[in-house]
């Protein structure tokens, strides 16, 4: 073999071995941020992550924008929330009270959708049998309608028992309202009771009247999400 055709040889192997340049360069990180705050700012709904990395340009890493969008919003007047897996451009939290004349009066919800959807919220996922079993009284299909034509609530998987029953959990609508990350942010006893909105009593299905905000997570709650 002739040097020429060596150093050939070796040429090609080096266009093979290296990577083709993108089309486009990568833009900056705050030009990243730029793009995430836009999109994020122009949706009414949490927007994934996953989402983010698709609509932005090749190349780009959106949990990092995410990350410096969320360092440069602490403590400002609009927040960057994660919801679930998903982030949401929200008021702070202790600014709330000023656009009280801009949100929508929402109708009460009875009694039994109260304690319905706090089941769920408590012990997801969970069937309407045990629903009733905890309330101590059945549950009517419009209650459980209700919550689901209000999006807090959806089905999930069935359990693998006779009859194989659907269960329900809450959404990321629920957490988005209530301005929680993940279910597991959900007040403890001790805080619904200071808050007034429990008595001493213990709720069905839970411990004695000493339970606290310290309660572990009932089982299955971190499969808040499940398809």
């Amino acid at each position: 073999m002739s040097g020429n055709e060596t150093q050939a040889g070796e040429q090609a192997e080096e266009q093979v071995g290296a990577q083709p340049p993108g089309l486009f360069p990568v833009p900056p990180m705050a030009e990243q941020e730029r793009m995430v705050e836009a999109i994020l700012f122009a949706s009414a709904e949490p927007v994934s992550t996953a989402e983010l990395s698709r609509r932005l340009p090749e190349g780009c890493d959106a949990a990092e924008a995410l990350a410096h969008l969320r360092s440069r919003y602490a403590g400002r007047g609009v927040t960057l929330l994660r919801v679930g897996d998903s982030w949401a451009m929200r008021t702070a939290p202790d600014l709330a009270w000023l656009m009280h004349s801009e949100q929508l009066e929402m109708r009460r919800l009875s009694r039994a959708a109260i304690e319905t959807l706090a089941i769920i919220a408590y012990h997801q996922p969970v069937t309407r049998a045990e629903i009733e079993e905890i309330r101590g009284v059945a549950v009517s299909r419009g209650t459980i309608d209700q919550l689901m034509e209000l999006e807090w609530i959806r089905l999930g998987r069935r359990r693998m028992t006779p009859g194989r029953p659907v269960t329900f959990v809450v959404t990321e609508s629920f957490l988005d309202h209530f301005g929680l990350e993940s279910a597991r942010d959900l007040p403890g006893l001790r805080e619904l009771r200071e808050a007034g909105l429990l008595d001493s009593r213990a709720l069905p299905g839970t411990g004695g009247p000493e339970d606290d905000d310290g309660m572990e997570p009932p089982e299955g709650q971190s499969e808040l999400f499940e398809d």
